[in-house]
């Protein structure tokens, strides 16, 4: 069966990179079926650059935040989760069950001409592959092209893709923080693989963790972790990694902080005692390879 991809993208204030981008889209091998993009109140001209170019983009539906349902869910207990919000406001916009994979994509990414078919081709080798994405560079200032290293089953929430059965099963994205954690657990919980694949790749042109500063992002990433019942040991040895790169030695030590400040203030964690164990089992055996490939 030929795939059919939505492809979500919940954009703000992306008016440098979002022309770009759609550029991008357009030149895929294999297109998409829809692209839907909601504008979540850019104060720039994010909005009117998308607009000026669906005409050449006949698969690209663009939304305002007015176009879009509002939620139900707490504003004030979900306001740090604004990507995961603005992504299900556009999902609510149109049937997902038509499409055969479920997308999303962050509005500074542009992904390599031959991204969709080679992601889409993966998917058909392996039935059991749920959600997948390619690798992911960052330009730095002399111009230089630099990886973002991540596990081999974690999946960016920048671009992930998940098959329509998977996202199913998984029930969608959650509105809080973590979620790009928190998806990817389920779906390994429910029998499927989670993979990246070095041999495709998208282009990051806003470095990560920066929206808001590099510090507060790393603090984030370290209440993601508690919320997704990530152990305060790996957490440590996390600090450690992250505390390699830049800002050094303060990113390790912000991302640590983030995981006990939302320890500390008893933020409601995934309420669910499977998920927590697994989580717990998965790694204890990451742990575990990781002191086995440790030379003496």
């Amino acid at each position: 069966m030929q795939p059919r991809v939505l492809v979500i993208s919940p954009v703000h204030n992306e008016g440098a990179h979002i022309a770009g981008v759609a550029r991008a889209m357009a030149a895929q091998e294999l297109p998409p079926a829809r692209w839907v993009v909601l504008d979540d109140a850019s104060s720039d001209d994010t909005e009117a650059v998308l607009r000026g170019m669906a005409d050449e983009i006949p698969f690209l539906t663009v939304l305002s935040s007015a176009d879009a349902p509002d939620l139900e869910d707490a504003p004030d207990r979900l306001a740090r989760a604004a990507a995961p919000r603005a992504f299900n406001r556009a999902l609510a916009t149109v049937d997902w069950r038509e499409y055969t994979h479920v997308m999303k994509l962050d509005g500074d990414i542009s992904l390599a001409p031959d991204y969709l078919a080679t992601l889409m081709a993966r998917f058909a080798a392996d039935p059991e592959l749920g959600m997948a994405c390619g690798d992911l560079y960052e330009v730095d200032p002399d111009g230089s092209e630099r990886r973002l290293p991540i596990p081999p089953t974690h999946v960016h929430g920048a671009l992930k893709c998940y098959t329509n059965a998977c996202f199913s099963a998984i029930g969608g994205v959650q509105n809080r923080l973590g979620w790009d954690t928190i998806d990817e657990t389920y779906a390994r919980m429910h029998g499927y693989k989670t993979r990246n694949f070095g041999d495709i790749t998208g282009i990051h042109h806003r470095h990560l963790a920066t929206a808001d500063g590099v510090l507060r992002g790393r603090a984030r990433h370290g209440e993601c972790a508690y919320i997704a019942h990530f152990t305060l040991t790996w957490v440590a040895m996390r600090a450690v990694k992250v505390g390699r790169s830049r800002p050094r030695g303060i990113g390790g030590v912000a991302f640590l902080y983030g995981y006990v400040r939302a320890a500390a203030r008893r933020v409601e964690r995934v309420p669910d005692a499977e998920f927590r164990r697994f989580v717990h089992r998965e790694l204890r055996g990451r742990i575990l390879r990781a002191a086995r490939l440790r030379p003496a």
